[in-house]
Formats: structure tokens, C-alpha cells, sequence
């Protein structure tokens, strides 16, 4: 067994999982936040057997893609009297952060 663990945009969450669960891949998805930008993503956690991670690898790339997306940075701590411009910046977002583990017991009850 292996528990494959993929954070994703937020956007990307619900497609993948619809996408696992019409290939009848179980899938928990959890609310997450982080990275630089701070932005809302997802953890989805899926357990499959071993023959299967190549399976679930190929759904995960196929539907969650990186696109770029342009941000206002958030302004430094500054002292009185100093003066920041914003510029927009454009980063990229999406894709997604694959883990795959190793499950040493699993049970569904």
C-alpha cells in the first residue's frame, strides 16, 4: 500500500477529486493554506496499492495545472516616513506537491 499525498491549488481540488472518484480512487481532500502568497490550497490524501500510483500520478498532472496569476505583494514593515510602491507581480500558482509513502498497515472501518 501507498498514501499519496498531493497539495494542490484550491481552484484544481475539486476537479482532481471528481476526476479520482470517477476512476473509483477513494480520496480525502483537506482545506490547507501556505506558500508565499498565502493562498487557500488543498491536501488530498489517497491510499492505493502499489501497482496503482502510476494511475493516480497521470490524473493528478492531467488536472492540476500550473498557470501564472498576477499578485500585489504585501508591503514591508517600514519606517516613518518611507514610501513603497506596490508593483503587480506575476508568479506562477497551481500544479501540485506529490508525496508518495509508504503504508505499513491500513484498515477501513
Amino acid at each position: 500500500m501507498k498514501l499519496i499525498v498531493a497539495v494542490v491549488h484550491n481552484e484544481d481540488a475539486g476537479v482532481l477529486v471528481d476526476a479520482l472518484l470517477e476512476r473509483e480512487f477513494r480520496a480525502t481532500r483537506l482545506h490547507s493554506s501556505g506558500g508565499f502568497l498565502k493562498q487557500s490550497n488543498a491536501t488530498i490524501l489517497i491510499g492505493v496499492d502499489e501497482a496503482q500510483v502510476d494511475d493516480v500520478m497521470s490524473i493528478i498532472r492531467a488536472n492540476c495545472k500550473a498557470r501564472t496569476q498576477v499578485v500585489n505583494p504585501m508591503p514591508p514593515i517600514m519606517e516613518p516616513g518611507e514610501f513603497f510602491m506596490p508593483y503587480p507581480l506575476e508568479v506562477e500558482v497551481g500544479g501540485a506537491t506529490v508525496f508518495t509513502l509508504p503504508v505499513e498497515r491500513f484498515e477501513r472501518l
